[in-house]
């Protein structure tokens, strides 16, 4: 049976499976340990599933693919962010960041191959747009990357922002698939409240999420609270206004009860004045949330520039005074272009520790 042509077993309930192993002549407490190997232990082969005979493996294998992601390289940066290149088994690779801080190990993880959205900030916007991730793949980067926070640093992930390459919900089905193998008992078993998924506002999916009563944060890539500017810098605002976001996200709070976040990248001279701190002082009092700040970093052929700091003191004390909680996102892996909207699949070296991924 050709590869192409088996189904992929990471596709399968544990029911089909338990189904499959039926009607192999199995026994069926068998389909357990195999969903146990694919969801708990991460495995990415049917050879490493070493309390199933060898011929239950061959067996396995004769029937199923298993599509799991490999690790291309890795770059190390000063701050010790690390950003990975994974490779998919169909040959395009996406990134994912490993970010410590003092409080925290957070994996920023890729929903698609490239994006279709092409915001004037993000590097990944100038991609196009291959293919959805399945959910297998997504699941593969959180599994890769909290055993290299444990390797690395001998730390526990313990955060997942789905803010990597893609538009999270223009791949619902998978995203939402990833997030219960993460968090299942009968997966990684991470809490749903530590995960975050950011979207550049797809109203009618945001109203989706509350009415799944989603358990996981939410967070909405504003980054102008000004309908000309948003719409100048991210084209979807012209499909997904402001005021049909703010009703979106006011349905978001009401089904779930989770305040979302407003990530608000600060331009030098394009949203970084008075009058656009006022201007997301007002969208706020629409919505229950809260804001970050994210400073903003540099690609190719940008026309942007980073907001001075005095302007993002400025800016925050100004929302602060106002009773708006806004904190400042400061970049991590810059010097890697790992950071908020430097994800283009470069992998240049530019300095820095690139090592090669060994098995």
């Amino acid at each position: 049976m050709l590869a192409q042509n088996k189904p992929d077993i990471r596709k399968l309930t544990l029911t089909e499976l338990e189904d499959w192993f039926k009607a192999s002549g199995q026994q069926k407490f068998r389909a357990k340990q195999v969903y146990e190997w694919l969801w708990q232990k991460s495995a990415l082969s049917f050879d490493s599933m070493t309390n199933l005979s060898k011929e239950l493996r061959a067996s396995l294998q004769e029937s199923y693919v298993l599509q799991g992601i490999s690790v291309a390289n890795f770059q190390k940066s000063f701050d010790r962010t690390i950003k990975t290149a994974f490779k998919l088994h169909d040959g395009p690779v996406v990134e994912g960041v490993l970010i410590p801080t003092a409080t925290r190990m957070t994996a920023c993880i890729s929903s698609q191959v490239g994006c279709s959205l092409t915001c004037k900030f993000c590097a990944t916007g100038k991609l196009k747009l291959l293919r959805n991730l399945e959910a297998g793949e997504i699941y593969d980067q959180v599994a890769a990357i909290r055993k290299q926070s444990e390797t690395e640093y001998g730390i526990p992930l313990s955060n997942i922002v789905y803010m990597g390459m893609g538009e999270p919900l223009l791949n619902y089905k998978n995203v939402l698939e990833s997030i219960e193998k993460i968090t299942s008992p009968s997966g990684l078993g991470m809490s749903p409240q530590r995960i975050t998924v950011s979207t550049a506002g797809i109203a009618k999916m945001i109203v989706k999420l509350g009415d799944d009563n989603v358990k996981f944060n939410l967070a909405l890539s504003l980054h102008a609270a000004n309908e000309e500017k948003r719409s100048k810098i991210m084209p979807i605002n012209e499909s997904n206004n402001l005021d049909t976001l703010a009703d979106a996200l006011q349905h978001f709070y009401d089904k779930t009860g989770t305040r979302p976040t407003l990530e608000y990248i600060i331009f030098k001279d394009f949203n970084d004045g008075l009058s656009d701190a006022k201007e997301l002082e007002s969208f706020v009092k629409r919505v229950p949330s809260k804001v970050n700040i994210i400073e903003y970093n540099p690609i190719d052929d940008s026309e942007f520039l980073r907001a001075p700091e005095e302007n993002v003191n400025r800016f925050v004390a100004y929302l602060n005074s106002k009773g708006v909680i806004a904190n400042v996102r400061r970049s991590r892996g810059r010097d890697i272009d790992a950071a908020c909207g430097q994800l283009a699949n470069k992998n240049k070296d530019a300095g820095q520790v690139l090592k090669k991924a060994t098995a």
